[in-house]
């Protein structure tokens, strides 16, 4: 039917109002046999883009259909490198969709950067460490090409985004690699262990619970340094009523419940004002004062908005898998 269009005088690259050609389509839908008859007109560009950014190649990734993939990495004319409007490149779309057979696919081809930092700096790495997806991290730690503590433009590594979002796992495996600083501060001075002591949704506490005793255990986090806003990790705990974190952090004889931070109580005033949140009823003191913390398990920390996805534009009415 394809071939009767366009020898009916149907154009094969014309685009729709979004820019998306017949080709960006059939990538879409995974059509491998329409992508083939397409591909074999002199006027059909494979590696057209539309009013996204978007490729054909982005569409096969996106909807995960690797023969078309397969098909379109091997035309001279495509660029696997290419960044869409919102940022992220291909792999780092796949790295944090949780694409492993997809970045195994793009991994294997010469011409796919797997430490390629996208228009905020961010790697395929940084993205599947903050989603948490151990095997596509594991994949990537292997190229010897990816620095796995390359900071972004807000001074980010991948450690700190997946010490933020609780991933217990690939703080481990990041940990393993001698290169890693568990205790660099980003742009706004915040260290991993910063993040990790927000915690997040109730059903995640141990994941940060694990995180944050694995901060502590390296000699080289200082679990009282404070951020640019005067911040410490015992504030940032209290605050959002991380009960357990709160209890390990005043287990260190280092950290001060009565640092103040800027324009702001201390940590010791906010639980004593009502401040800090409800299952955060008092400080625990350090080993000199009592033996064990015993923080309140009834309580549960405030939800935390979890990270985004990346998503992809449609195609007509069709719905990402």
């Amino acid at each position: 039917m394809v071939k009767k269009l366009v020898g009916w005088g149907g154009y094969p690259d014309a685009p729709n109002e979004h820019g998306q050609t017949p080709l960006s389509y059939a990538a879409g839908y995974g059509q491998e046999g329409v992508v083939e008859i397409l591909l074999g007109w002199a006027g059909v560009n494979p590696d057209r883009r539309d009013n996204f950014g978007r490729t054909p190649l982005s569409y096969a990734v996106g909807y995960g259909h690797e023969g078309v993939v397969t098909i379109l990495l091997g035309r001279a004319e495509v660029r696997p490198d290419r960044i869409d409007n919102e940022g992220p490149t291909l792999l780092s779309h796949a790295a944090g969709n949780g694409k492993e057979m997809m970045v195994k696919i793009l991994l294997g081809w010469e011409k796919v950067d797997p430490d390629q930092a996208d228009n905020k700096g961010r790697t395929p790495l940084s993205h599947a460490a903050h989603s948490g997806w151990e095997g596509v991290v594991k994949m990537l730690l292997e190229q010897g090409e990816v620095n796995p503590d390359k900071l972004d433009n807000n001074g980010r590594a991948p450690f700190s985004y997946a010490a933020e979002s609780g991933r217990s796992g690939v703080v481990k495996m990041l940990l393993e690699r001698g290169e890693v600083n568990p205790d660099k501060p980003d742009n706004r001075g915040r260290t991993p262990i910063s993040y990790a002591s927000r915690g997040g949704e109730s059903y995640e506490t141990a994941e940060y619970r694990k995180v944050v005793e694995m901060l502590l255990g390296r000699e080289e986090v200082i679990p009282d340094k404070p951020d640019n806003d005067g911040r410490t990790p015992l504030s940032y705990a209290v605050e959002q009523g991380f009960e357990e974190a709160v209890g390990m952090l005043r287990m260190r004889r280092e950290v001060n419940p009565d640092i103040p931070y800027n324009l702001a109580p201390t940590p010791l005033m906010l639980t004593s004002s009502g401040g800090a949140h409800e299952g955060v009823v008092a400080l625990p003191q350090p080993p000199e004062a009592v033996a064990e913390a015993k923080p309140n398990a009834e309580q549960s920390p405030p939800p935390r908005r979890r990270q985004r996805f990346f998503s992809f534009p449609c195609l007509c009415s069709r719905k990402q898998s």
